[in-house]
């Protein structure tokens, strides 16, 4: 058996030392949060106090007959112990409420696959309340691919009427030549994405949405004439800590952590948003990072 390098063993060490020091730091946080009396606040009081944004990307790419498209996005739903099947619904009618062209999913559906049992059976038909006359989308997160959740997932997405993009593009004719294009890349930490591939066929005179799960992951598409990205899986830090913000993010989303970012392109400028979410992970509590619907408005210029 070969052996292994110094180099390999030097980064396999440099990232369990990472990865023990953020457990350190959540165990910190929770005991700060304890001890200063929030604890109730963050776990029973921010995690439902829905957020819902409203930025504007103004644009000369957007196909000329649409003037203006309103996407709602929502992410990391985390279904189980910290957010039920009934507070899904309530979300749902929320999004139609919104009244929104497109609908996206980003990921993350359920928290814990193998423990969330009881109700799995009634999310696909909540799910296909959802109503967008341009279509409903979606994406695999890390939780998507892990824990046996891969096949659910899909059927469960499919059942409830959107189209699930594993590494391919979904074209809605406009005008003319133009289109609305929706690119789906599969999960980066444990999926196959396949961006080359998916990307390399994007054409100039189209809107080119890209639907990922991990944001960070965006800055690297500058040579496809992309206009849009949406993310989510950061959870926006899910713990924010005055004058220092964001104290533990997930791989992949340590740069990109919340909201409108425009990042620079060959062809042309690209918008990243990263939402922060609807659920939780790892501690059932949320402080200053509420959980956020995304209702997304792009807009031709006035003049």
């Amino acid at each position: 058996m070969r052996p292994r390098s110094r180099s390999f063993i030097s980064l396999k060490r440099k990232r369990s030392y990472r990865q023990w020091v953020k457990a350190a730091l959540l165990r910190i946080i929770v005991m700060i949060v304890m001890t200063g009396g929030t604890y109730g606040y963050s776990a029973y009081i921010e995690t439902r106090m829905l957020s819902i944004t409203n930025p504007v990307v103004i644009t000369d790419q957007l196909p000329k007959p649409l003037q203006q498209l309103k996407i709602v996005q929502f992410s990391d739903t985390h279904l189980g112990k910290g957010y039920s099947v009934m507070q899904l619904d309530e979300l749902v009618h929320t999004i139609n409420d919104q009244h929104p062209d497109i609908v996206v999913f980003t990921g993350d559906l359920i928290d814990k696959f193998r423990f969330f049992t009881d109700g799995r059976g009634q999310v696909p038909e909540v799910l296909s309340k959802i109503e967008a006359p341009l279509g409903k989308y979606a994406v695999y997160g890390n939780h998507d691919r892990g824990g046996g959740a891969s096949s659910y997932y899909r059927s469960c997405m499919e059942q409830a009427g959107f189209k699930l993009l594993v590494n391919e593009r979904y074209e809605i004719p406009i005008a003319g030549n133009q289109k609305l294009v929706i690119s789906g890349l599969d999960d980066y930490l444990l999926g196959n994405p396949e961006p080359e591939s998916t990307l390399s066929r994007l054409q100039e005179q189209d809107y080119n949405i890209v639907l990922v799960h991990e944001p960070d992951v965006a800055e690297t598409w500058g040579h496809y004439p992309v206009d849009l990205i949406l993310a989510g899986h950061s959870h926006g830090g899910q713990v924010q800590l005055p004058l220092i913000g964001p104290v533990i993010t997930p791989p992949l989303a340590e740069k990109y952590v919340e909201g409108l970012y425009e990042l620079e392109g060959e062809h042309r400028s690209r918008y990243l948003y990263v939402n922060r979410g609807i659920g939780t992970t790892r501690k059932p509590i949320r402080f200053n990072s509420k959980p956020e619907l995304t209702v997304l408005s792009i807009v031709c210029p006035t003049s």
